[in-house]
């Protein structure tokens, strides 16, 4: 096992092991609103030397380097790269040197040892090279429970890397009444903690949390020094790094029955999600960067612009590149967080009507960002009342969740970023109606703009068609009439112009076939009729997943179309069935 021959860097080792996969080096500082791609030009094993090259267009790179250069590496192992292995460094000695107007060059000189020393000289244990141990962060005690993996581990705390999706449950100085790490071999270990710092982890939808451990116990403390002792024996064992040829694996790290079988079950869904297209990751991007941007607001007490307004150009680029690709992309959305889902496809199906009556309306951009702001609200109110916005709410929940707008205007107005008047009427009005039924203010008719009576009935059918608050959604048609049948709440001209362009069977949505089959709907011909599906079940024979693309003049082969149905209804769910998510 040992990779590590005489006298070699041990840090230059495991960032060689990664680079042999598909990886990715994010350049990180707590200064900047968000990281930086850079690629690994130069790397010796022998002396630690380290270079990198990254495109910068701005004048303020040296701010990366600030008290030293921080990065993330991840690896992508496995069957189609499935499998995610990273390793972090921070205050890396680094030179800058500029070699093209917008490219520069960093020569780095990686630490000799893998272990680094805290503030109180108590030694961080990175997690490396397959090291690894589950975290279960009790957020709200009996409400709120927190997935995660440990990174580092010293007798102080840990860092935990958990889905970005999970952060926003996550504020810097609140406290965990709950933190417990499990080991491979099922060893476990608890104790309170409190939250030092979160930040954006690499580039596939993860962050990571600092968590100090706190209220320790005399036996809490001595159990933590022997996992701290055992995990340092691990890292020396795995990048070879032990003077004691007699080292080998730590028994805490050795896989029991109940690991194995979560591995593989994780083997399992990484494989699936490792399938998405180009198309896909774009949107997936534009998911996590909401999620970043948010992060940063909360945490770092800052507006990152930047980010948001990348992610409304972003969507215009995806849309205006292949339309039909887009569209069916945004629909792949169904594990990401309900505010994220709803906002990025509300704003790409926006996107799309604004662009179809004029491509060059000067307003799309702003009103594109006003759209993916708009929900932002809602998980800005996070607490002990409202511990998850994926809970089925009680009426006292309900009353909180819809002061998200007067939220969002709180939180823009600390961090002293003021929308344009396009950005903020749809903020401002987008859950308005006009018969007054709507919130925050109750507008009316003449009180709304065109815009706004456009974005209102794109997110009554997209929430409609949804499930929520325990309610199943409903059918395209189902959404289509319950829109026509509230009276004078919207706007039945744009309800028109939405169903000539989506029609009965919109992009995205399951099709039943006579024969049995289910088929995503991947376009529709110009009577909105499907001319493309992507059939993933035959219903005789249920355990069996299949992937057939197939066009109109194929479709003899699975029957005439019946209609459109919930994927509930026949088991996917988020995160279930492989069909439910291939592209």
């Amino acid at each position: 096992m040992s990779l590590l021959a005489p006298n070699q860097n041990p840090s230059a080792t495991i960032i060689r092991s990664l680079l042999q996969h598909t990886h990715e080096l994010s350049l990180y500082s707590s200064d900047m609103p968000y990281a930086l791609t850079a690629d690994v030009v130069e790397l010796d094993r022998n002396t630690g030397r380290l270079v990198l090259e990254v495109e910068y267009a701005g004048s303020d790179l040296e701010h990366y380097l600030a008290g030293g250069l921080s990065f993330d590496l991840e690896g992508l192992k496995g069957p189609l790269g499935a499998e995610r292995d990273t390793y972090s460094l921070n205050q890396v000695t680094a030179k800058l040197l500029k070699t093209d107007s917008a490219l520069y060059r960093l020569e780095c000189q990686l630490p000799e040892s893998i272990f680094s020393k805290e503030n109180r000289g108590r030694v961080r244990i990175p997690f490396i090279l397959g090291m690894q141990a589950r975290v279960s962060l009790d957020v709200y005690l009996h409400e709120l429970n927190v997935p995660g993996r440990l990174r580092n581990l010293s007798v102080g705390g840990c860092m935990v890397d958990i889905d970005l999706a999970d952060s926003i449950a996550i504020n810097v100085g609140q406290e965990i009444p709950g933190v417990t790490l499990e080991f491979p071999n099922g060893e476990s270990f608890f104790a309170e903690g409190n939250i030092r710092h979160i930040r954006p982890f690499g580039n596939h939808g993860h962050a990571v949390a600092g968590i100090q451990f706190i209220n320790l116990s005399m036996a809490q403390t001595e159990a933590l020094f022997r996992y701290v002792q055992e995990a340092e024996r691990e890292a020396a064992y795995r990048s070879g790094s032990s003077n004691d040829k007699q080292n080998d694996h730590s028994p805490l790290f050795i896989p029991g029955a109940k690991e194995k079988t979560l591995l593989q079950r994780e083997a399992q869904n990484r494989e699936k999600h490792a399938r998405q297209t180009p198309m896909e990751r774009g949107v997936m991007h534009i998911a996590h960067q909401l999620q970043v941007g948010l992060m940063y607001m909360k945490s770092r007490n800052r507006f990152p612009d930047e980010i948001f307004y990348d992610c409304a150009d972003t969507l215009r680029y995806l849309l205006e590149k292949d339309r039909k690709t887009f569209l069916y992309a945004l629909t792949l959305l169904r594990e990401e967080p309900d505010w994220v889902r709803h906002a990025i496809q509300v704003a790409g199906q926006l996107a799309d009507l604004l662009m179809t009556r004029n491509p060059h309306d000067p307003q799309v951009r702003e009103a594109v960002l006003g759209t993916l702001l708009h929900t932002m609200g809602k998980p800005l109110l996070i607490s002990a009342q409202l511990p998850s916005l994926k809970m089925s709410m009680n009426p006292a929940q309900r009353a909180i969740l819809i002061g998200h707008v007067a939220a969002l205007h709180e939180k823009l107005s600390e961090l002293g970023w003021q929308p344009s008047p396009t950005c903020r009427d749809v903020i401002d009005n987008a859950n308005e109606h006009m018969d007054g039924s709507g919130y925050p203010a109750s507008k009316r008719g003449d009180a709304l703009s065109e815009l706004i009576r456009l974005v209102s009935v794109i997110k009554a059918i997209n929430k409609m068609m949804h499930a929520r608050n325990g309610l199943p959604p409903y059918s395209p048609l189902e959404a289509y009439r319950s829109i026509h049948d509230a009276d004078t709440a919207y706007d039945k001209t744009v309800l028109v112009e939405y169903i000539q362009i989506h029609g009965l069977y919109p992009i995205g949505s399951l099709a039943k076939f006579s024969s049995g089959f289910l088929a995503w709907v991947m376009d529709i011909d110009g009577k909105g009729m499907p001319n493309q599906v992507h059939v993933v079940k035959n219903l005789h024979f249920s355990d069996t997943n299949i992937s057939s693309i197939l066009t109109k003049g194929d479709f003899s082969q699975i029957g005439k179309l019946e209609g459109i149905v919930n994927p509930a209804d026949y088991g996917a769910r988020a995160g279930g069935l492989q069909w439910e998510t291939q592209g």
